[in-house]
């Protein structure tokens, strides 16, 4: 067991034994499991440890199509999961006096998390020019429908809605090409937020970065095209393309900063 867990982080110990957990239940018990929203890196843990066992099958869903946050339902292979009910609605966040065109992602997100609502039964945040809408947990939707009054002190109204008057916002980059002299996530981190390097290594070392959704405190980790990295306060960005080497020996690179 110690060589299978050598695959994750430490820091990640807890979440695999739970998915461990409902794993074996839904195998030795026969049990449907319906999961909280799962970030893509929980997500890739799940996937993981269920193609572990053959007995059980699991579906992913985050009320559209590219959802990134997304909750699961772990049940026996014999159950056809399309059919059940992943229990997610949308909440219509609406600013009357027209304050939430000043509000962003941040905003809505930390005032339900001021409610006391764990992120977990928070799904995708859609922020678009009438508001935003939150994909959220059916559980906690008449709550947040009574208690969330205000955003960022901007008096909002909300309203719970179905999955099929969701109204997606694609995610705009901001993108940026430059040369580095290795790929380096300090390096990279450092041009993509206009930060000195000195300064970039603080907040990674901190434990404020991740990189693929994954714990990151190393400054040296080596990124690969794809890869996303967020660090808190700072923002995220994904490295689009690795487009070869200059004459001087520098790699060009090419990113998206999330806007």
């Amino acid at each position: 067991m110690s060589v299978f867990f050598e695959h994750f982080l430490p820091e990640e110990r807890p979440f695999v034994d739970r998915v461990l957990e409902w794993v074996e239940r839904s195998a030795g018990l026969h049990e449907l499991k319906r999961t909280d929203f799962l970030d893509p890196r929980q997500q890739s843990i799940l996937q993981s440890l269920a193609n572990r066992e053959p007995s059980i099958t699991i579906r992913l869903d985050g009320g559209y199509e590219g959802a990134e946050r997304r909750r699961a339902l772990i049940a026996p292979e014999y159950r056809y999961l399309e059919a059940e009910d992943m229990s997610i609605v949308v909440l219509d966040v609406e600013a009357p006096s027209g304050g939430h065109l000043d509000l962003d992602h941040g905003d809505y997100l930390g005032s339900v998390l001021g409610l006391g609502i764990k992120r977990d039964r928070i799904g995708d945040i859609h922020v678009g020019q009438e508001g935003a809408q939150l994909l959220v947990a059916a559980e906690i939707a008449e709550f947040l429908n009574i208690h969330l009054r205000q955003v960022h002190r901007v008096n909002v109204m909300t309203a719970i809605r179905p999955l099929s008057e969701l109204r997606p916002v694609t995610a705009t980059m901001e993108e940026m090409a430059f040369t580095v002299a290795s790929m380096r996530l300090d390096g990279i981190a450092s041009d993509v937020y206009r930060i000195s390097r000195a300064k970039i290594v603080d907040p990674i070392r901190a434990g404020r970065c991740r990189v693929n959704w994954k714990a990151e405190e190393d400054p040296s980790k080596q990124l690969r095209e794809g890869d996303v990295v967020s660090i808190k306060g700072l923002g995220r960005f994904k490295l689009l393309e690795v487009d070869g080497v200059t004459k001087k020996g520098r790699i060009r690179v090419r990113a998206g900063k999330f806007v």
